[in-house]
């Protein structure tokens, strides 16, 4: 059976961040399901830069299914929302809790993560802009960090979503499929050590 991942998706999510990690995680053979955040259930998301994407359901309708990981893509906006969701910081409570993978990137690691204290001893990386929202003890300048600890994925932002979708493939199938992947994409060697 094949991994599943949750993205979760609202007004003003970072695009480009929720679009790479989509197809890179479908690239590498994880089952994909978007979630609308929205409290009215709206499935057609318009992101940061006024694209707009079409989420498969409303979180509601997906919440208690099992998912190896659930994923935060940036974007201030839809940060805000997910950090306004109780069902939201709920389900990202939950699977934490179980085990299973947590990944944020951009502003979510900051707006969603700290500013619910989900993660007392997660390192996380963030955007630079939000950095000043993460204590200096937890907070790592990397473009993207895994914390084996607590099974958290963090990430900088848009130019850092190929390194967090093929560190994702890693964890939730293996290096070997994420180096096929990077492959494909040619991605230049040594940016994410994967060639």
């Amino acid at each position: 059976m094949a991994p599943r991942a949750l993205v979760c998706l609202a007004h003003g999510s970072e695009e480009t961040e929720a679009v790479t990690t989509i197809d890179l995680l479908v690239r590498g053979g994880i089952e994909v399901v978007t979630a609308s955040v929205e409290g009215d259930g709206c499935l057609q998301i318009v992101c940061s830069r006024g694209v707009k994407l079409l989420a498969d359901y409303p979180l509601v309708e997906v919440v208690d299914q099992h998912f190896d990981a659930v994923v935060l893509p940036g974007g201030v906006k839809g940060a805000e929302c997910f950090r306004d969701s109780p069902l939201l910081v709920e389900r990202v409570r939950q699977t934490h809790m179980s085990g299973n993978i947590v990944a944020a990137i951009c502003a979510a690691p900051a707006l969603v993560l700290e500013h619910h204290n989900l993660f007392p001893l997660g390192n996380m990386a963030v955007n630079p802009s939000f950095k000043h929202l993460i204590p200096t003890d937890k907070w790592v300048d990397r473009r993207v960090n895994f914390d084996a600890r607590v099974n958290l994925v963090t990430s900088q932002g848009l130019g850092t979503s190929i390194d967090f979708g093929l560190k994702l493939i890693e964890l939730l199938v293996n290096r070997e499929k994420a180096a096929e992947v990077a492959e494909q994409l040619v991605v230049a060697p040594g940016i994410y050590a994967y060639l």
